[in-house]
């Protein structure tokens, strides 16, 4: 049994058909005992893709870019240049097998890693993702948006997909879906908000916010 978790960077786009592939594998060979954790930073080529709640007409312009069923949970999601996206691939039975409790553990490592930036994200309830109050950045009392997208899929307790998080994307590919099938808010970044900070920046900072929050197995 691999106890080490590995830490993968992409420093080139993957495109999305080789990420599942990928993530299958390894998922596969983390149930069997024979590869370690892994968590894996990467961007992608421009595309949407579908979880498994996603709704037809949240699919706004069919054209603009390719769409993918993700097979994880979750609606319609915008991935692209600019974007941090983090697979996360580690062991719940050995961990904890929670999955609510898995959830909120990611999250609780975006808010840590954003925090490192002097960025408050926070939690909403019945709103998957984190979530940044604009107030404070010259938006008007209760606006807020969205800086973070969670979508998992767990097989045999082992985890796959992840997060994403927006670095400097080009936020007007977010319209032509409906981001999570939430209407009422909008999408911003780290550099939206004026943190112009580098993509190696930020991997840094989710690293450092890894163990606090996933510590390592024995």
């Amino acid at each position: 049994m691999t106890s080490a978790l590995e830490w993968k960077i992409s420093e080139q786009p993957v495109s999305y058909p080789e990420a599942l592939a990928e993530m299958e594998t390894r998922v596969a060979a983390i149930r069997a005992g024979t590869a370690p954790e892994l968590v894996w930073l990467l961007e992608h080529p421009s595309l949407y893709t579908a979880g498994t709640s996603a709704q037809p007409g949240d699919l706004l312009d069919r054209g603009r870019f390719p769409v993918y069923q993700a097979g994880r949970g979750g609606q319609y999601t915008y991935h692209g240049p600019g974007q941090r996206v983090g697979y996360v691939m580690i062991d719940l039975q050995r961990r904890k097998p929670d999955i609510r409790a898995f959830v909120c553990d990611l999250e609780r490592w975006l808010i840590n890693t954003l925090a490192q930036f002097g960025i408050k994200g926070e939690r909403r309830p019945n709103r998957v993702g984190i979530w940044v109050d604009k107030k404070p950045y010259g938006g008007a009392p209760g606006q807020e948006e969205k800086i973070a997208a969670l979508g998992v899929r767990v097989r045999r307790w082992v985890s796959f997909h992840g997060v994403a998080l927006n670095v400097e994307p080009n936020l007007s590919h977010f319209r032509g879906i409906v981001p999570c099938g939430i209407r009422e808010h909008g999408v911003t970044s780290i550099h939206a908000l004026g943190h112009l900070v580098t993509m190696e920046e930020v991997d840094a900072a989710l690293r450092a916010a890894w163990d606090e929050v996933f510590p390592p197995l024995a």
